[in-house]
């Protein structure tokens, strides 16, 4: 069988969660997702927003069988030898459509080919084939030992997030629009009582703009007592969409070399931005008003090639206080405007 020697690995990748500037929920997803020769699979296939079966959220013996699955120790759950590679993150179902590909050992190699778009039990290989993507042939102790390795240890990230502040109602509104999206939310005045196998629990902690730098640091020290390494969210304004997508970021797990949002910068009326391969890019600017109501207007929607951009951002939607997030389907950047 022809196929050209690839590399094979796995990362830890994320599907950003958030809440949309039209006041729509986006599912927070973890994952493992695929790497080969040193890029994430899942950026070779345009502007696809989807997950890998290796995700953190699903039951442990499904997360095994799914391991088991792609080192061919079971049937292929599709026709034709097919297994699916990245599938809709909110339900997961085929019927919203998958990335497919038949998964074969030939020797003691393994070999992914014939990529499709799938959304019914049979693929269209001349129709909907992915004709640019693959095969890619793999050695057999590199691939083996990368899924091998997922059955070995916890890959699954901590998820929990303590917010910390003085605003009793808006961290209540924080933790419910967290917990909408799959991120468990906990409030608390500080974690001098907390003991240390419930900070381990978390992945982020958030602090609200009131908290002093003596409470902070107080917070910082409990963690460190209990040897657990966690990010830490200095709160911009009280925006609950705003602190979402700042949550977001702080809980990415992936290398800062495999993203594909990588730069935000905002000044002087406009966004620079970079990203590593050709995607889909909104842009959110919030501000307050003087009423303290919250003003929410997107900037920019469109599809960006890999590398530098700089886009001019609405007078209206910056003036005052505010702050820009970019998003694509797998990160989230945030910045304030600055003056």
């Amino acid at each position: 069988m022809s196929a050209e020697y690839a590399t094979f690995g796995l990362a830890p990748a994320m599907r950003a969660g958030g809440v949309l500037a039209n006041g729509d929920y986006q599912v927070h997803r973890d994952f493992v997702d695929f790497i080969v020769d040193g890029r994430p699979l899942l950026f070779q296939l345009s502007d696809l927003d989807a997950v890998s079966p290796l995700a953190s959220d699903v039951p442990p013996a499904i997360f095994t069988a799914q391991v088991r699955s792609l080192l061919l120790e079971a049937d292929a759950p599709l026709d034709g030898g097919r297994y699916v590679i990245y599938g809709c993150p909110e339900c997961q179902g085929l019927e919203c459509g998958a990335v497919t590909a038949v998964i074969e050992k030939d020797g003691d190699d393994y070999v992914w080919r014939d990529f499709a778009w799938q959304t019914d039990e049979r693929a269209d290989l001349e129709l909907n084939g992915y004709h640019g993507i693959g095969p890619f042939r793999f050695h057999g102790a590199e691939y083996r030992s990368a899924l091998n390795s997922l059955l070995d240890g916890d890959t699954g990230p901590r998820r929990r997030v303590l917010l910390i502040g003085a605003r009793v109602a808006l961290l209540a509104k924080l933790a419910a629009a967290l917990r909408t999206i799959g991120i468990g939310a906990d409030i608390a005045h500080d974690a001098t009582d907390v003991p240390a196998d419930e900070l381990r629990t978390y992945g982020a902690v958030a602090f609200g703009r009131a908290v002093g730098e003596d409470d902070r640091a107080a917070v910082r020290e409990s963690f460190r007592r209990a040897d657990v390494d966690v990010a830490y969210v200095e709160g911009l304004a009280p925006i609950i969409p705003l602190l979402v997508a700042q949550i977001e970021h702080a809980l990415d797990r992936s290398p800062w070399e495999l993203r594909r949002l990588t730069r935000l910068v905002a000044t002087d009326g406009e966004a620079g931005i970079e990203v590593t391969s050709t995607c889909r890019v909104q842009l959110t600017a919030y501000r307050l008003d003087r009423l303290y109501r919250t003003h929410a207007h997107e900037v920019f929607d469109g599809i960006l090639e890999a590398g530098r951009h700089r886009v001019a951002l609405d007078a209206k939607a910056v003036k005052g206080e505010s702050f820009i997030v970019a998003r694509t389907s797998g990160s989230v950047l945030v910045e304030a405007m600055a003056r």
